[in-house]
């Protein structure tokens, strides 16, 4: 199955470099495969997914190891934000 997934600000250097630009990149994925298990094979530290929507929803971290992704959906994630 296809996702997309999205990286925004820091993030997007787990990208491959052609995908940094879009901050996107379209992954084939096992049927059945998490939020957390793309997160970890992406090479994502854990403390950095501040924010994570899986077409536009929130998923919270206790709910990412559980969460399957279905095909066609689209994965963003975002680090902590500071300033102000």
């Amino acid at each position: 199955m296809r996702i997309t997934l999205k990286l925004f600000a820091s993030l997007a250097t787990h990208l491959p470099v052609e995908a940094r630009v879009q901050h996107r990149v379209e992954l084939e994925l096992e049927p059945g495969t998490t939020v957390q298990e793309v997160i970890r094979r992406q090479g994502i530290p854990e403390a950095q997914c501040a924010m994570v929507l899986v077409d536009g929803v929130w998923v919270g971290p206790t709910e990412r190891s559980g969460r399957v992704l279905v095909e066609g959906e689209a994965l963003a994630i975002w680090p902590p934000v500071a300033g102000g």
